[in-house]
This record gives C-alpha cells, sequence and structure tokens, in this order.
C-alpha cells in the first residue's frame, strides 16, 4: 500500500476534517466515527515539507506518536480511551499553533489504508 486513501482488507478508509482550516487557539475535535469498525484521531504537527500520509509504518502496523500533542478515542467522551466505537462520538480540546497538522488514526492497519488528514491552523 502507498498510504493514499484507499480499499484495505478491512474495506475502505479514510479520515476527513471538516473544516481543514481552523483559527489558532482553543480547537475542539469532534470525532464521528461513520465506520463499522473502532477508531480514533491523533494530532501530530507535520515539519516543513512533510505530507500527510508519508510517516514511516511499523512491523504492528502503526506510526509512531512522538511528538503527538493529543488524541480523542474514548467513545463518548473526550481523551484518551480504548476507541471510538462505531457510530458513536468521542472528542479532544487542543490549543494549536499556527501551523499544519497530520490527523490520523493510528489503530493497527488504518493509516496506510488512508485514515489520514491534513489540518491547517492559521492566525
Amino acid at each position: 500500500m502507498d498510504g493514499r486513501p484507499g480499499w484495505h482488507d478491512m474495506g475502505m478508509m479514510r479520515l476527513v476534517a471538516q473544516p481543514a482550516t481552523v483559527p489558532s487557539g482553543q480547537v475542539t475535535l469532534r470525532v464521528v466515527n461513520a465506520g463499522a469498525l473502532p477508531h480514533e484521531v491523533v494530532v501530530l504537527p507535520l515539519r516543513a515539507g512533510q505530507t500527510a500520509g508519508a510517516r514511516a509504518v511499523g512491523a504492528v502496523g502503526r506510526v509512531s506518536e512522538a511528538g503527538s500533542l493529543g488524541e480523542a478515542s474514548r467513545t463518548c467522551g473526550a481523551g484518551t480511551g480504548d476507541g471510538i466505537l462505531p457510530r458513536t462520538t468521542g472528542w479532544t480540546t487542543l490549543t494549536l499553533q499556527p501551523g499544519r497538522y497530520e490527523l490520523l488514526c493510528n489503530n493497527p492497519g488504518h493509516y496506510a489504508a488512508g485514515m489520514y488528514t491534513e489540518l491547517d491552523v492559521v492566525r
């Protein structure tokens, strides 16, 4: 897999940020799991020249979460948990500086199946 959104043995996977650009400061990410599997959203900064979907996937089908600013992975709640169950919502509130961020699902195989997107934060 080349890491672009597409079909995986688990089915079509994607992550969409709406809106894709937000003002800096306190940002609440509300994550609606419209899929059939548990998911999460991890927030990682993107360096200059780095694109969403280009992180190295390790042997267990996950990317490094080093530098994570937070995540939404609790069913019907804020912050960290065991995953957002299908047809439910989770959220997290972060303070984000202007820049580019990658939002991704880091459950095994989900990133490689296309569950990532870019979030742009502006002044």
